[in-house]
């Protein structure tokens, strides 16, 4: 018998409480972590969609959008992320995605 992986521990925890943040984060990281950004991107979407107070979300899904290429999506991304952390008082959080952005040039 083969042990799950936790991309699967994930998707069956998530299809048990398909509003945690959380587990919709872990996924997307995951996601990112072995390569498919195309995925991480979907999932960090979605969870921004559900959840638009999940700040950490905005930074993940602006760095999988360039891994792919698409820059402007990236740039819209990261500013709608630099106003939730300033809404919720995360200057630190701020300060990260707009060097991300800077970076893009």
């Amino acid at each position: 018998m083969t042990d799950k992986s936790r991309r699967q521990r994930l998707e069956e925890m998530l299809a048990q409480d398909p509003n945690d943040p959380f587990l919709r984060y872990g996924l997307a990281m995951e996601h990112a972590g072995s390569g498919a950004h195309e995925e991480a991107a979907r999932c960090l979407r979605e969870l921004i969609r559900l959840h638009p107070d999940y700040v950490p979300a905005y930074f993940h899904a602006g760095k999988a959008l360039l891994e792919l290429g698409r820059d402007g999506e990236a740039r819209e991304v990261l500013r709608a992320g630099i106003a939730a952390a300033l809404a919720k008082g995360d200057g630190h959080a701020a300060g990260e995605m707009e060097q991300l952005l800077d970076s893009i040039g």
